[in-house]
Formats: structure tokens, sequence, C-alpha cells
């Protein structure tokens, strides 16, 4: 098992923090550069020096000078200096590629998302047999010649997701429905593996019109839900007397 290489205390770098200081006078604003904060040995004959920044735009942040000596010899070079982040620094955000940070109702008219290869949610779709009749009839019967689909997980998902979503039996106006979906007139129930739990609603009155909802989602639109009508409102004509004298 390797072991770790101890560094070497060096008083000649331990010792150079005026040098290091001077150096940061030149690339930074007059000051920016607070109180010594320590310095750390790095490698044989090299450090690095850390100074506070007092920069209001870099709150956090430290002052970093690296130097170095060669062997034999008391003279300090500077090798670089920097500004590196400290505790409560503020830093941008971890990078996140593309395909990864798109959100939901990102898309706009003429975008279009990158091809993933290996997709969980995907499985490879109906496959020709070389028979024209079989593979017409598939064809029609199920809908596919697509050279992907649904996979198990990919149904899971997405039944997860509407489920739990503003179409689903939690949603607040679900909550206040007298009665579910499943009873409903305008309810279309989905054809395949989810037909069981969801389908789309088509009545123009309701909120979730055209969406996928849940059998036990509702809305106030039901179908079969009625309401005491009000008693109708009677406005009585006007009175006109003929023999009164208006003052104004």
């Amino acid at each position: 098992m390797a072991t770790a290489t101890v560094v070497r205390p060096d008083a000649t770098l331990r010792g150079a923090v005026d040098v290091a200081r001077a150096a940061l006078a030149e690339v930074s604003e007059p000051g920016s550069v607070g109180e010594h904060l320590g310095m750390e040995m790095v490698d044989e004959r090299l450090a690095t020096h850390y100074f506070a920044c007092s920069a209001t735009a870099y709150r956090g942040w430290r002052w970093a000078v690296s130097v170095a000596r060669v062997a034999r010899s008391k003279t300090v070079t500077v090798c670089e200096t920097d500004l590196v982040p400290g505790d409560g620094a503020l830093l941008s955000p971890s990078w996140v590629p593309y395909a990864s940070r798109l959100a939901p109702g990102d898309l706009g008219p003429g975008d279009v998302t990158p091809y993933v290869d290996a997709d969980p949610l995907l499985e490879a779709g109906w496959e020709a047999t070389g028979d024209d009749d079989v593979d017409a009839v598939a064809l029609w019967e199920l809908g596919l010649g697509r050279p992907r689909v649904l996979s198990a997980e990919g149904r899971d998902v997405a039944a997860r997701r509407w489920y739990d979503g503003e179409h689903g039996p939690s949603a607040p106006v679900a909550a206040k429905a007298s009665a579910a979906c499943s009873s409903c007139g305008y309810f279309l129930p989905m054809a395949g593996a989810l037909r069981a739990v969801f389908g789309v609603c088509a009545n123009e009155w309701s909120p979730s019109d055209g969406s996928v909802v849940s059998l036990d989602h509702g809305c106030g639109a039901h179908s079969e839900v009625d309401v005491e009508a009000p008693a109708p409102e009677r406005v009585s004509p006007p009175i006109l007397d003929d023999n009164a004298l208006d003052l104004a």
C-alpha cells in the first residue's frame, strides 16, 4: 500500500508573506487584499499563501499566491496569483448538460430535443416478419411501424406523473368534486394497459378538457351532477306618476 508523501516545511517560503502581498498589489484593486490567512506547502519548495479578499463582489473568496524557490536558494519567486473560493463563497451552479436540464414546457415552436439512444422509457417497436399479409395486419391492428414504443418503465413513469399531477385525485379541483370522472359521460377511456386507470376528458366546460385524467379525478362539470337552480329574477316595471312635481 502506497504511503502519502510528507512535504517538509520551508521557512524561506513561509516568510515570504510580503513578497506574496506585493504580487497581489500589482493585479488587485486598491484595498481588496485583506489579512494574511496562512500558508500551506504544496510540494517540495512550492507553497501557497492565502489572503482575505475584501472586495464587496467577492465575499467568501480568498487571494491565493503560489511561491517557489530553487534548491539551495533563498530567492522566492511568485508563480501565479488567483482568487479561490472559501467558506460561504458565491459559486456558479454545477454544469448540467442541455439534455438533462431541459424541463417540461421549455420546448417551443421549432425546438428539437436530442435523440436518446438508450432511453430506458422506450423499447424496440414492431419488426417485420417478412410475410406481407401478416405485417399489414400487425400494422393496422397494433398501429405500429414506429421504431420504438413505450417500455413498461416508461408507462409506469408516465402513469405516476399523471396520477400525481393536476389531473389526478389529489388535485384541489378533484378534492372538492362531488363525483369522479369514472361516472362522467364525457370521460373517454384510454386504450391499452393504462385503460384501467386513465382516460381523456371531452367536456369543454371542464378545466381538464382534452387532458388525460384519472378515473378518480373530478370537477364541477360532471355530466350527472346538478345544483339547485336559483329562483328566476323578477324586475318590477317602473311606475310613472304624471301628477308628481319634480322640484330638483
